[in-house]
């Protein structure tokens, strides 16, 4: 995913409508949408539909456990306050553990206590009694590379793997640090990312084959992940250019047929978001990527 692309699409974006005053509406349904995907790829019984009764209508499906509900509210209410947030520091770190967690975790908002290990991941998390130093250290590498500028995709890749290395906490640490992630993005003026069920093998895969020389398998997949959330949400708050179409639609407007633009979506090329085995994706994004291949 080319990140001019991005840029164009984030550029229409705040031309409507700040990231911080985006309408109750669009921003409820984004967090709702961010809780249920990040809840469900570690093992959340709460399905999209049920996440829809609790968030939207304070309702609370039955036979699903009291700690998955919980954890329910208490994620989309700490993700709604990021808006709020600008400092990425330990403090905010323990407090959004303590919020999405308590009364789950009996340590929530407390560094682990234990040694741990990451099931099927090549990461190696440091012994109990050198997580807060390497967090301290995490800390102020994180905050130099911001002020120098890094770039976004690269310091946010970079900031989301050293932390579920580090892995902090005796659990929780996926969610915690994709909280992290957005904050980052936000204060980057860039829209959360999304990261769901679908995506869940791709997303353990890249975290794995991280390293600082080769970061761009996890930069990759946060890239496809903006696009997905640039287009929905302008979908919501754009012009009739952002109204999102089929890939049907899309051969009719473009020069290339159905087939091909199902490729370059799958191929995290082309804009898009999927909604069961249909693609769709916006007649801007379509357009900035036709522009893009004659850039290149």
């Amino acid at each position: 995913m080319l990140q001019s692309i991005l840029r164009e699409l984030r550029s229409e974006l705040l031309e409507r409508v700040s990231l911080t005053d985006l309408p109750d509406p669009v921003w409820k349904r984004t967090s709702a949408l961010n809780t249920w995907g990040t809840n469900a790829i570690e093992g959340s019984t709460i399905g999209w539909k049920d996440a829809e009764k609790i968030l939207f209508q304070g309702l609370t499906p039955a036979g699903k456990p009291v700690d998955d509900v919980r954890v329910t509210i208490q994620h989309e209410e700490a993700f709604r306050s990021l808006k709020d947030h600008k400092e990425m520091d330990l403090e905010l770190v323990l407090e959004l553990h303590e919020r999405v967690f308590f009364g789950v975790f009996k340590d929530a908002g407390s560094w682990r206590r234990i040694n741990v290990r990451i099931t099927g991941a090549k990461m190696s998390p440091p012994r109990m009694e050198k997580v807060r130093d390497e967090m301290i250290r995490w800390e102020e590498e994180y905050r130099r590379r911001d002020v120098e500028g890094e770039d976004t995709f690269t310091l946010g890749a970079w900031m989301h793997h050293e932390f579920q290395r580090i892995h902090p906490f005796s659990d929780g640490n996926g969610r915690i640090g994709r909280l992290l992630l957005n904050l980052h993005f936000l204060n980057r003026n860039w829209p959360p990312v999304h990261i769901l069920p679908k995506q869940r093998d791709e997303y353990i895969r890249s975290l794995n084959e991280y390293t600082s020389e080769n970061p761009s398998a996890l930069e990759d997949l946060l890239k496809v992940s903006m696009a997905s959330s640039l287009l929905d949400l302008l979908d919501q708050v754009g012009t009739s250019a952002d109204i999102l179409i089929s890939l049907k639609e899309s051969s009719e407007i473009s020069p290339y047929n159905e087939k091909y633009l199902a490729l370059r979506c799958s191929q995290g090329e082309l804009p898009a978001l999927r909604e069961g085995r249909e693609w769709r994706t916006s007649p801007r994004a379509l357009e900035q990527y036709v522009l893009s291949l004659g850039r290149k």
